[in-house]
């Protein structure tokens, strides 16, 4: 089977060329913005017409804009029309069959939510323009008239990880990590998975039959965030923090940080957004019985892949 990996530069994208690159049973073929100094590689803007010297069976479309800040017309580029583009490459090449890869974040609000299903509501609001953009890929990807999977994962994390630790990581080092205090105590409760849990559900949603339709995708072992957290910044030996901040003031501070980044682009990336905060303020639990019964158990447990990652990042660090 021939694959094709959209994004193939970025974390998923990566991690997926180098899980399947070894396998006797697929040829994958990865196409990206950043370019790359190997034979099954393109570099290509997605959001323009383009094309690749490879004829795949399946295209995995992992590329996108993932970030909680940035322009509406970024996101809309990288996320929609770049979808529109891998949707109309499929279309001139009879591909088979597209597996893209969105986000948990369709579903977020500013709430407690517990035990989410695929048929749990989205929209007409979204959390951020990145989660409102995946969800328009979505869209896209069921007017497909081959098949087409829709993957939503949830918090990915491991080796490689670009987008849920390192600004987490990198507050905490320089002090700027506070607790976020919900008035009611009430502990807030999320889920994630493992990059190569991630992958093979991806692999299996690209080379089996009977994997069409939407996911929801987590290790299926809901932690305890802020528990959670202080249990990794102990192993990799990082300040605990100690300020505490209730949900009002960090949503207000989060907001005019924003305000101020908008109005000065320069100053790029707010040190805090809304969803940063929303992340640590509200429950987000998945109900992934539809996971479980089509795809299997996670490959990884979560106590294996933080034991990988706290390796991985103390390495890094070196």
């Amino acid at each position: 089977m021939k694959i094709l990996v959209t994004g193939a530069s970025g974390f998923v994208g990566g991690a997926l060329m180098h899980r399947f690159g070894g396998r006797d049973d697929v040829r994958v073929h990865g196409v990206a913005r950043r370019g790359a100094a190997c034979a099954n590689y393109t570099t290509a803007d997605l959001s323009r017409p383009f094309d690749v010297p490879f004829d795949p069976d399946v295209v995995i479309h992992a590329a996108a804009r993932s970030s909680p800040w940035g322009r509406r017309g970024e996101f809309h580029q990288q996320n929609v029309e770049a979808t529109r583009q891998v949707i109309a490459f499929c279309r001139r090449r009879s591909v088979r069959k597209l597996v893209y890869i969105s986000s948990s974040s369709v579903f977020y609000r500013n709430v407690d939510q517990v035990g989410i299903t695929e048929s749990s509501p989205i929209g007409p609001d979204f959390v951020n323009e990145y989660a409102a953009t995946k969800y328009a890929g979505e869209e896209l990807v069921r007017g497909f008239e081959g098949q087409w999977a829709i993957l939503r994962p949830r918090a990915v994390f491991g080796p490689g990880d670009t987008v849920v630790f390192p600004r987490i990581l990198a507050a905490a080092r320089q002090g700027r990590l506070p607790i976020i205090a919900r008035r009611d105590e009430a502990p807030v409760l999320g889920d994630l998975i493992y990059i190569d849990t991630l992958s093979d559900y991806i692999f299996a949603a690209a080379t089996r039959e009977d994997v069409t339709g939407t996911f929801n995708l987590t290790n299926d072992e809901p932690v305890a965030i802020l528990p959670f957290l202080l249990d990794v910044l102990d192993r990799l030996g990082l300040p605990r923090p100690r300020r505490r901040v209730s949900v009002g003031a960090a949503m207000v501070a989060a907001r005019l940080s924003e305000i101020t980044c908008r109005l000065l682009p320069f100053l790029g990336e707010p040190p805090v957004t809304r969803f940063g905060v929303g992340v640590f303020a509200y429950s987000k639990t998945f109900n992934v019985a539809k996971m479980r019964e089509v795809l299997g158990a996670p490959s990884v447990s979560l106590s294996d892949g933080v034991e990988r990652f706290v390796h991985w990042q103390r390495q890094s660090w070196a």
